[in-house]
């Protein structure tokens, strides 16, 4: 079932109302000044994002059109820090998806303080260029040019030849090698504002929350949605978005940090090239959040591959929340089967809350707060080594350790060592079946909540003298 929203694709041209406020340039030092990086198809512009970044962080192919959204990344340069956005390729007579994606860097243009143009030097000006240029220039923004894949003299001379689209000096630079990266960097450091004073910053600033899920569940259309705008590009060709987007959105009074991830696929040794890093990138989202969203298509039968993400999640002791959509597709039969399916295969992940939503309508999208909440406060929860110890005796008392081979293990002291996720350590006198700890899990959570987060136990086992 396609996820698109009929409105905006109607007649072709797709209409969107640009908001500058909330966009995710925010930082410490208050809003950083954003730099768009737009260009045609395969001109190098994730290529120049990681040269500038430092680090590979845009997923590179040698195929046209691998980035689809916006994506913004931290950058500095020379001691001041500005946001980078990496935009898919703009081509003006594109339709479809490929309409989409130009339509998303033709909003980055908007958000912007200044744009970098990429031009392939080796091909000259296109067609293409330079109705991208018209667009520039209606955009009233600083634009910096820069001449890509500059490799040797030859080159730089057939470089020149830019000057043709009246934007000023062609920066040569070759992203692949680095060549004359730092003086183009000097120039779009020219092209954007100073960043503004500091500002009082929100403690440990918005919350992070990684939506995941497999391919085409609908985790693009729930930030949307969230978002309140057509943030990511939406299609339904599974796994349209590669890289994760990053976006602040408020929700209950409240700004969060949503990150949309590309969807995970069944094993990534299976995943050929852009898809590979893109999986990287979605452990890597999930490491960075404090609650990962697991969105599921309730219409679906419960998959391996959605048992397989839960259980990354866990092993990375983030806080969960499982938000099943697609729910005005559920009738009463899929209901019955959907909760033989709950109790069967989310049996590890039962402290996990569950809302029922409809990310296409934004049916009970709001019933995310509440359960966002209720797994922070579970996984942020700490409790006294009193309160564990006392709790610990009597759990013993109601019901012993069994005795194994005519011995039976003690639990002599317990504390917690940390929380997000909580953390407790056992100190006993024999090991611990792993049955007895699921039962001290599960009282645990009886006795201290611990909603929507996993909780580690960690056993010390009392070494005995040896005797002489």
């Amino acid at each position: 079932m396609s996820e698109h929203d009929p409105q905006d694709h109607g007649d072709g041209q797709p209409e969107y109302e640009f908001d500058t406020e909330g966009f995710d340039g925010e930082g410490p030092l208050g809003p950083l000044p954003i730099l768009a990086v737009v260009g045609r198809p395969n001109v190098g512009k994730s290529t120049l994002v990681n040269r500038i970044l430092g680090r590979r962080e845009a997923v590179v192919e040698d195929v046209p059109g691998v980035t689809r959204d916006r994506v913004s990344y931290d950058a500095d340069w020379a001691g001041r820090a500005f946001t980078l956005v990496d935009t898919g390729g703009w081509d003006p007579d594109a339709r479809g998806l490929a309409q989409r994606i130009a339509a998303q860097a033709e909003i980055a243009v908007t958000l912007a303080d200044a744009v970098m143009f990429v031009v392939d030097a080796t091909i000259g000006i296109t067609d293409h260029d330079e109705e991208v240029v018209k667009v520039l220039r209606r955009s009233g923004k600083p634009i910096v040019l820069a001449a890509n894949k500059v490799d040797d003299m030859r080159a730089e001379a057939e470089a020149a030849g830019l000057w043709n689209l009246g934007l000023g000096e062609p920066h040569v630079v070759s992203a692949l090698h680095g060549r004359g990266s730092g003086d183009l960097l000097d120039a779009v450091l020219a092209a954007l504002p100073e960043t503004p004073p500091e500002r009082d910053a929100e403690p440990g600033g918005p919350r992070r929350i990684a939506i995941v899920g497999k391919p085409n569940v609908g985790k693009s259309s729930l930030l949307n949605r969230l978002a309140q705008e057509d943030r990511v590009v939406v299609d339904s060709v599974a796994g349209t978005t590669v890289d994760p987007v990053d976006e602040l959105v408020e929700l209950g009074g409240r700004v969060w940090r949503f990150v949309d991830t590309a969807g995970i696929r069944k094993r990534v040794k299976e995943s050929s090239g852009h898809e590979y890093y893109a999986s990287l990138r979605t452990s890597q989202a999930i490491d960075r959040a404090e609650v990962a969203v697991l969105v599921v298509d309730a219409e679906q039968p419960l998959s391996e591959q959605d048992v397989r993400i839960l259980q990354t999640v866990r092993e990375s002791g983030r806080a969960l929340v499982i938000a099943f959509n697609k729910w005005d597709l559920v009738d009463e039969e899929r209901q019955h089967f959907l909760k033989r399916e709950i109790e069967r295969d989310l049996v590890q992940v039962q402290w996990a809350p569950r809302v029922n939503i409809t990310a296409r309508t934004g049916w009970h999208v709001d019933r995310l707060v509440p359960a966002l909440d209720k797994a922070i406060e579970g996984w942020e929860t700490r409790i006294t080594t009193g309160q564990l110890n006392a709790f610990i005796g009597r759990l013993v008392a109601e019901n012993p350790h069994p005795v194994r081979s005519g011995k039976q293990p003690k639990i002599l002291f317990g504390t917690q060592a940390g929380s997000a996720p909580p953390m407790f350590v056992l100190f006993t006198s024999g090991k611990l079946d792993q049955g007895y700890e699921r039962y001290i899990e599960r009282r645990l959570r009886e006795e201290f909540g611990f909603v929507g987060t996993p909780i580690i136990l960690q056993q010390r086992v009392r070494e005995k003298r040896k005797r002489r």
